[in-house]
C-alpha cells in the first residue's frame, strides 16, 4: 500500500489534504476560501483565520469521502459533527458525510410533516444517524440513480429507519424486492408538493425530484458550474445516452424551480427568470455538442 502523505500544495499550518484525495471537489465547495485545486487535486491554500473558516474546514473534513483532510487539532470536531445535516433552506438539509462508493456524491434530507425523505444516501455514520433520529427519522429514501456499491449504505439507512426505497425500474441496482419501482418517462405526482420526473440520459433510469415547485434534487442530470458561472451537464460522465439526456433536459426546462441541488457539483439558488434562462441556455449548448 502506498504511503499516505501530505500533498505538497498545502499551506503550512493546522489543516492539510493528504494523498488519498480523489479531487471530488467537496471541500472547495464548502470552504472555497480555504481549499483550492492544485495539480489536479485539492489542497489547503489558505489556513482558516476565523471561527467560521475553521467550522467550514471541519465540515469539509467530515464530508470528505476518502478522509483525505486532516487537522493537527480536533477541538472543534465534535461541534462540527453536531452541525450535520446542515440546513440549506426551510426544511431542506445537506447531509455531508459523502461516500467513496458514490464518488463523493451529495445527499439531502427533506423534513416533512407526513414523513421525511432522504435524497440519495451519505455513508452510514452513527453521528448522522443520531441527528436524523432527532429530526424525526426517514420514511422514504429516493434514489436519483445508483452508483457502484452505493446501495449498501442505502440499505443500511432503510433497515435502520424502516424506510421505503424508491427508484426507477430501469436503474441497474441490486434489489431485494422491497423497493418501490417507478416506470415510464412521464412526471409522477407523488404528493401535491412532490413531483418525480424521469430524466433518462446520465443513466437509463435517472430520475429527479421537484419539491414545492422550488427545489430540484437533480442527481447527476445537471449542476452549477462555478467556472463557467452557469448550469452544466457533463457528457464525459453520461453513461447511457447524451441525446436522451438532452431531450430530458429540454422537458425539464418547462418546469419552474429556483434551486438546483445536484449529486455532484455545486448547488445554486437563482431567481425564477434567471433559472429559466439558464435552463434554456444549457439545452442549446447540449444540442450544439457533437
Amino acid at each position: 500500500m502506498a504511503k499516505i502523505t501530505r500533498l505538497p500544495g498545502n499551506a503550512e499550518g493546522d489543516f492539510y489534504v493528504n494523498s488519498t484525495c480523489v479531487d471530488c471537489d467537496i471541500c472547495r465547495q464548502l470552504a472555497p476560501n480555504i481549499f483550492s485545486a492544485v495539480d489536479g487535486l485539492s489542497a489547503v491554500t489558505q489556513q482558516p483565520e476565523t471561527d467560521e473558516d475553521r467550522r467550514l474546514a471541519f465540515y469539509s473534513l467530515l464530508a470528505c469521502p476518502t478522509g483525505a483532510i486532516g487537522s493537527e487539532t480536533k477541538a472543534e470536531l465534535a461541534e462540527a459533527m453536531n452541525g450535520f445535516p446542515l440546513p440549506l433552506s426551510e426544511d431542506i438539509y445537506y447531509c455531508g458525510y459523502s461516500s467513496a462508493k458514490s464518488y463523493g456524491g451529495h445527499s439531502y434530507f427533506i423534513k416533512r410533516s407526513d414523513g421525511n425523505w432522504l435524497i440519495d444516501a451519505p455513508r452510514f455514520v452513527p453521528a448522522l444517524e443520531k441527528k436524523l433520529v432527532e429530526l424525526g427519522g426517514i420514511s422514504t429514501i429516493f434514489l436519483t440513480h445508483v452508483d457502484t456499491d452505493e446501495k449498501r449504505d442505502v440499505d443500511r439507512y432503510a433497515k435502520r429507519f424502516g424506510a421505503e426505497i424508491v427508484l426507477h425500474a430501469d436503474e441497474e441496482a441490486e434489489r431485494d424486492g422491497s423497493e418501490r419501482l417507478l416506470t415510464g418517462t412521464q412526471p409522477i405526482c407523488w404528493h401535491s408538493d412532490l413531483i418525480l420526473l424521469p430524466v433518462p440520459g446520465h443513466t437509463m433510469g435517472h430520475i429527479v425530484l421537484l419539491y414545492k415547485d422550488t427545489y430540484l434534487f437533480a442527481g447527476d442530470h445537471l449542476h452549477w458550474d462555478r467556472h463557467t458561472r452557469g448550469l452544466g451537464a457533463v457528457r464525459d460522465y453520461c453513461f447511457h445516452s447524451w441525446a436522451e439526456q438532452t431531450d430530458s433536459m429540454e422537458r425539464l426546462a418547462r418546469q419552474s424551480f429556483r434551486w438546483v441541488l445536484p449529486r455532484h457539483g455545486e448547488w445554486i439558488e437563482l431567481e425564477w427568470a434567471s433559472m429559466k434562462q439558464e435552463m434554456m441556455d444549457l439545452v442549446e449548448r447540449m444540442r450544439n455538442t457533437d
